[in-house]
């Protein structure tokens, strides 16, 4: 099964963007040269986006790639195919990595057992029951990201198909 995606490097500082570029390269088992581009949120970094096509499990797998670097932003996503749902992983150096799956028209698809989770905790008072559904629903990481997406607007996007 094969999918499309789309990475967005939101902020890396340019000695990390040869390092970004080698993880995806490994992944898609391809040479990867990004465009990067400065990144007027953040001065002294830079972003770059592409879209790629590959197995179902290269989200996840481009995710793991670039997780470990404590200065980076960055979002995947991945479209559903047949036998796959969507996929969506958003990572902030101060709150780490986000997953959601995704249904055929983008919406996050939340499984009961963390719903049931969610409801559980706050109603012992652990927490509220709108800070959690923000939790399952990305919100955190949509909030500290809002600024890097909207300076990336209309910045170039290339394919990369991985190779197999």
């Amino acid at each position: 099964m094969t999918t499309r995606g789309v990475l967005y490097v939101h902020s890396a500082p340019r000695a990390l963007c040869p390092h970004v570029e080698w993880a995806v390269a490994g992944v898609l088992g391809t040479r990867v040269s990004l465009d990067w581009i400065r990144q007027p949120a953040a001065p002294g970094t830079w972003r770059s986006e592409f879209s790629w096509q590959g197995q179902a499990a290269t989200a996840s797998k481009l995710a793991s790639a670039l997780r470990g670097w404590q200065m980076l932003r960055f979002e995947v996503t991945a479209e559903p195919s047949p036998g796959a749902e969507g996929e969506r992983y958003s990572c902030t150096p101060d709150l780490g990595i986000f997953h959601a799956v995704t249904g055929i028209h983008g919406d996050i698809l939340i499984p009961e057992d963390r719903l049931r989770a969610a409801l559980l905790r706050s109603t012992t008072g652990e927490t509220d029951l709108e800070a959690e559904i923000a939790k399952l629903l990305g919100k955190p990481w949509d909030d500290e990201l809002e600024p890097f997406r909207h300076a990336g607007e209309g910045a170039p996007v290339r394919w990369l198909h991985q190779v197999v």
